[in-house]
């Protein structure tokens, strides 16, 4: 591939709903252009992606289309995979939508135009050959959702069942495509869409204060005109401008390619990110947007932000402050990859072995880059290995996905005794546990994650310990009074109220240690205690035979009597912020209150047709809450959840959880 100058490379991405054509649109793309020689399989190389006949993570697949470099980012369209659609528009220029021609608009492309926010986007209605397809329904849905901003360009002739002619309502063009998506032109009566030629008009017209003066004086705008608005309009985001075709086919294709090396913004209009000015001149730095970890090694995906790139480079990472060499670059189609020895200003290509970076990273330069906005994980489950011994291979496992997927977290629970993974739903962990499985030799399995409840005491009460032992030579005596009460502070506040010297001073220390360590483990259930005031106000001691870990001794078995002390569960309580469409709010609050939450607030969001609802839940109701919001609102939902406090636990629910407890001892 011959090097290409920032003003001949268009960066795009493709995202939408799953199931409506992204990877075979973009496929479709690529045998056009010569890059691929077959479809299918070029993308979605990765044997867990053959396994579910589904994209997992973006793909970069770089090809030329009549003079120009086309970096195409080729995006999952499962929920659980939002964080690699969002590290693909990080990358791309533009946005484009791919909508089902059968189905029409559906959540995933809702969800898209989201992710996509103020970026340049159109849309691509794919299936057009579909008998069922209906290209007139699908796009009054969108101009619905969306508004008159979405303005067809390329439409079928027939507007429903198996089209084959495409017009270009801005030209009058119209082309007929054969079964290998080879495009003749034809003559037909482009009058039926005068109509529709109109609507656009008006919607270019708003890119120009001179041109929407000349529509409202003449209501016409030339050819030229409306193509020269067409581009303005889609690189500032006041038109989506909405093609269409078939993948299956290649039907109108091969325009939409021509569209994209025409009228795209180029990567040398990107000027500015954020607060920080590019330019071709400027120093060498990249975003490191996506990383890809595997038994190999890991590579490294990064758009050229400012300057250009020739291997051997050495930049600095401002987040490590590691140097790192770009000893090779490399650009792809899929698994395909090509060694090249530069990349211009706003490009995209990747290296490997860079030992200090991470996806988000910035090389080079003197202000990074912002990083990307990631959803939060909160669907989590424990690891059970399903052989002993391999703790250690899970760990080293997990550090390298990690690395790949933000979206992803781990934790080892000291208090749980349980390694805990947070992902996005079930089919990401579910991903996770394949890739295990497959890359590093480990297999596990997915159980319910245990919740890390408290106990404490409710009432006063005076409770004495006495150790005593003696069995030859010195023996061991430690005796102490203690009133044990609720504390105020989160762990143990000791006190001394001894008089007269029943306790030595030098044994107090003993004392609260003793308690310390009882406290791990509560009366009821064995969960640590917390929130417990302890003073020592009596006791005796042996001068001979006390010591400290006499002293020690006789304050835990002070403290077991605090069983009398009316001993209570508490379980953690988070802040739960629901985004739904308010039509949803009934069915969301009810699913609140069986969760034995309160509602804490309701109000409208800044999203039209949106509310936000606040609520108090205690943890253990919110393990599958991820899942069941996504079912209850089509994946239109979304959610915070932050711990707040410890609460009461009712004493149902107490005593379930206790006799859980004794159940796992015995």
């Amino acid at each position: 591939m011959a090097k290409y100058q920032s003003d001949s490379i268009k960066n795009i991405a493709l995202l939408g709903h799953s199931g409506d054509g992204k990877t075979a649109l973009a496929e479709a793309m690529l045998l056009l252009a010569g890059a691929i020689d077959r479809v299918g399989g070029n993308l979605d190389f990765d044997p867990e992606e053959k396994k579910r006949g589904s994209s997992i993570s973006a793909k970069l697949a770089a090809f030329e289309w009549k003079g120009k470099k086309i970096n195409m980012l080729d995006t999952p369209g499962y929920f659980d995979f939002a964080g690699e659609v969002k590290q693909a528009l990080r990358a791309a220029d533009t946005a484009v939508l791919v909508v089902d021609g059968k189905s029409g608009l559906k959540v995933g492309t809702e969800l898209a135009w989201d992710y996509a926010d103020k970026m340049p986007k159109c849309i691509f209605v794919n299936k057009t050959d579909d008998e069922n397809a209906n290209f007139d329904n699908v796009l009054a849905g969108l101009k619905e959702q969306f508004g008159n901003k979405v303005c067809p360009v390329v439409v079928p002739y027939e507007g429903a069942g198996k089209a084959k002619t495409f017009c270009n309502i801005i030209t009058g063009d119209a082309f007929e495509y054969d079964a290998k998506g080879n495009a003749k032109k034809v003559s037909v009566d482009m009058s039926k869409f005068d109509g529709v030629k109109e609507e656009l008009m008006e919607a270019l017209a708003e890119t120009d204060d001179d041109l929407m003066e000349k529509f409202l004086e003449e209501m016409e705008l030339t050819d030229d005109e409306m193509l020269v608005a067409l581009k303005k309009g889609l690189a500032n985001g006041i038109v989506c401008p909405v093609f269409s075709g078939s993948a299956a086919t290649m039907a109108g294709v091969a325009t939409f390619l021509d569209i994209i090396a025409e009228y795209f913004m180029a990567a040398s209009e990107k000027t500015a990110d954020g607060e920080i000015e590019l330019s071709a001149s400027g120093d060498t730095a990249l975003l490191c947007f996506k990383s890809v970890a595997d038994a190999f090694g890991k590579k490294s995906f990064f758009r050229v932000m400012n300057g250009g790139l020739k291997k051997d480079t050495q930049l600095t990472n401002l987040r490590s402050e590691q140097n790192e060499k770009i000893a090779r670059i490399y650009t792809c189609v899929g698994a395909k990859e090509t060694e090249v020895e530069d990349l211009a200003w706003g490009d995209i290509g990747y290296t490997t072995k860079l030992s200090a970076t991470n996806t988000g990273d910035t090389l080079g330069g003197k202000d990074a880059f912002a990083a990307i906005d990631y959803p939060k994980p909160y669907y989590r489950q424990a690891i059970v290995p399903k052989s002993k011994g391999d703790e250690d291979k899970i760990s080293t496992g997990i550090a390298k996905l990690l690395e790949e997927d933000p979206t992803l977290k781990y934790e080892n629970n000291a208090e749980t005794k349980q390694m805990l993974v947070h992902g996005l739903g079930d089919i990401h962990l579910d991903v996770v546990a394949s890739k295990l499985k497959s890359r590093y030799g480990v297999s596990i399995e997915y159980s319910e994650p245990k919740t890390a409840y408290r106990e404490t005491i409710r009432k006063s009460l005076q409770t004495e310990g006495k150790h005593k032992k003696q069995s030859g030579g010195s023996g061991q005596y430690g005796h102490v009074k203690i009133t044990f009460s609720r504390g105020e502070e989160e762990g143990l506040t000791f006190t001394q109220s001894v008089v007269g010297g029943s306790v030595p001073k030098n044994f107090y220390p003993a004392v609260e240690k003793g308690l310390l360590e009882a406290m791990q483990k509560g009366v009821l259930a064995g969960f640590p205690v917390v929130n417990l005031a302890a003073d020592l106000f009596d006791g005796s001691y042996h001068p001979v035979d006390s010591n400290e870990i006499s002293f020690k001794l006789a304050a835990i078995l002070a403290y077991k009597q605090t069983i009398n002390a009316n001993p209570v569960i508490l379980e953690p309580v988070g802040y739960l912020k629901v985004l739904i469409p308010t039509s949803y709010s009934g069915d969301i609050m009810g699913d609140v209150s069986k969760r034995r939450g309160r509602i804490m607030g309701m109000g409208e969001s800044d999203r039209k047709g949106y509310t936000v609802i606040e609520a108090e839940i205690p943890s253990a109701e919110m393990n599958n809450y991820a899942i069941q919001l996504r079912a209850m609102t089509q994946g239109r939902g979304s959610y915070t959840f932050d711990f707040v406090r410890y609460e009461e636990t009712p004493g149902e629910i107490a005593n379930k959880i206790i006799e859980e407890a004794k159940k796992a001892e015995d």
